[in-house]
C-alpha cells in the first residue's frame, strides 16, 4: 500500500510539472494593419513565434479588419478555451474589459492601455524615453538641423513618441528646427504608406532630413521616401533598419516582442500576473537598434551622446516628460 501511495505521488508531482504547459493554450489579437505591418503588430508575432520556438507550443491568431472583431475574436478565443488571449493595441481597451469580465477564470493581456479587471496584465511602454534616444540620434546626425515626425493615428499615445523626440533632439541643439504630421483619426491612419510617403516628402521640401515614424503601417511609406530622396529615416517598434540599409538611421524598439514572450512563458510556468506592467529604458523595455544595416551611420559619436542620455534617464538626472500625463509638450 505503501510502495502504491509513493508511486502515485510521483505519477502526480511528474503530471503536474507538466500541467501549465498541457493546459495553456495562447492566443494574440492584433490590432488593425496585422501582423506583417513590418512594425507594432509584427513585434507582437515575432514573440509568439519566439515562445513557439522555444516551447513547442502551438498559439492562435487574429488578425482584425474592423473594430467590431475585437470583442468577437476575444470572446471566440476564451469560448475555446484558450488562456492567456493577448490584446495588441490600446483600441483593444473596451473589448478587453468586457470580456475579460465574461471570463473570470481566463488570464488576459493588453499592449498599450490599462484594463482594471482583476485577471488582465496591463502592458505599457515608456515610449517617451526611447524616443528621446531617437531625437538625440537624429539632431547630431541632421546636416540641416531639422528633423520631422510622423504619426500614424491622432492620440495621446502618438503624441508621446512625438514629444520625447522633441525633446532628444532639443537636448543636442535647443534652435532645431522641428516638423510633425499625424496621418488621420480612425484606424487606416496605421495603414496608408502612400500618404505616409506623402507627408514625408512634404518634410523634406522644407528642409528636414531626418525623420521618425510612429504610423504602424503607413510608416513603410515615410522610410521609402527617405530611401528615395537619400535622407534618413527612423524606423519604430521592430527593428526596421534592414528595410533600406544605409538610409535608416536606427529604430526605436518598443519591445512588445519580448511582452508577448513573457506574459505566455509566465501562464506557462503558473506565475501570470495582473495589473501594470511598465517598460522603460530602465527595464529594457525601449531602445535603439544597431546591427549591420547602421552601423556606418551611427557614429561613435552618435553613440557616445545616446549612452549617455540613456544613463542619465535611467538614473533620473534626466526625466523625459510623458506627452499622456498633461496632454502638453513642454520643448
Amino acid at each position: 500500500m505503501k510502495k502504491t501511495l509513493v508511486g502515485a505521488a510521483v505519477a502526480s508531482l511528474i503530471a503536474a510539472s507538466g500541467a501549465f504547459a498541457d493546459d495553456i493554450m495562447p492566443a494574440v489579437v492584433y490590432d488593425l494593419g496585422g501582423k506583417f505591418d513590418q512594425s507594432f503588430n509584427q513585434a507582437a508575432y515575432t514573440g509568439a513565434e519566439r515562445f513557439l520556438e522555444e516551447t513547442g507550443i502551438e498559439y492562435r491568431d487574429f488578425e482584425i479588419q474592423n473594430d467590431a472583431q475585437r470583442e468577437q475574436a476575444l470572446r471566440r478565443f476564451a469560448q475555446q478555451g484558450h488562456n492567456p488571449i493577448i490584446a495588441i493595441g490600446f483600441s483593444h481597451g473596451a473589448a478587453v474589459d468586457k470580456v475579460a469580465a465574461e471570463f473570470p477564470d481566463t488570464d488576459f493581456a493588453i499592449v498599450d492601455m490599462v484594463v482594471e479587471q482583476p485577471n488582465v496584465r496591463s502592458i505599457v511602454f515608456k515610449e517617451q524615453e526611447g524616443s528621446y534616444l531617437a531625437g538625440v540620434a537624429a539632431a547630431m546626425a541632421s546636416e540641416s538641423q531639422a528633423v520631422g515626425f510622423v504619426g500614424g493615428m491622432d492620440i495621446p499615445l502618438i503624441r508621446k513618441f512625438e514629444c520625447g523626440f522633441l525633446g532628444g533632439a532639443r537636448s543636442v541643439n535647443p534652435d532645431i528646427e522641428f516638423i510633425g504630421n499625424m496621418t488621420g483619426t480612425d484606424g487606416s491612419a496605421w495603414n496608408n504608406p502612400t500618404r505616409g510617403d506623402e507627408l514625408a516628402r512634404s518634410q523634406f521640401a522644407r528642409g528636414v532630413d531626418v525623420v521618425y515614424h510612429a504610423a504602424g503601417g503607413t510608416g513603410v511609406g515615410v522610410l521609402q521616401a527617405a530611401a528615395d530622396e537619400g535622407l534618413l529615416g527612423i524606423g519604430v517598434d521592430s527593428n526596421q533598419n534592414g528595410m533600406h540599409p544605409g538610409s535608416i538611421l536606427t529604430s526605436m524598439l518598443k519591445r512588445v516582442d519580448n511582452a508577448v514572450f513573457d506574459s505566455f512563458t509566465d501562464a506557462m510556468n503558473g506565475e501570470f500576473s495582473y495589473g501594470f506592467d511598465v517598460n522603460g529604458l530602465a527595464e529594457e523595455g525601449v531602445g535603439l537598434a544597431l546591427d549591420e544595416n547602421n552601423e556606418e551611420l551611427m557614429t561613435g559619436e552618435i553613440l557616445a551622446a545616446v549612452d549617455l542620455a540613456r544613463q542619465q534617464i535611467v538614473s533620473g538626472e534626466v526625466s523625459v516628460h510623458d506627452y499622456t500625463a498633461d496632454g502638453a509638450c513642454p520643448y
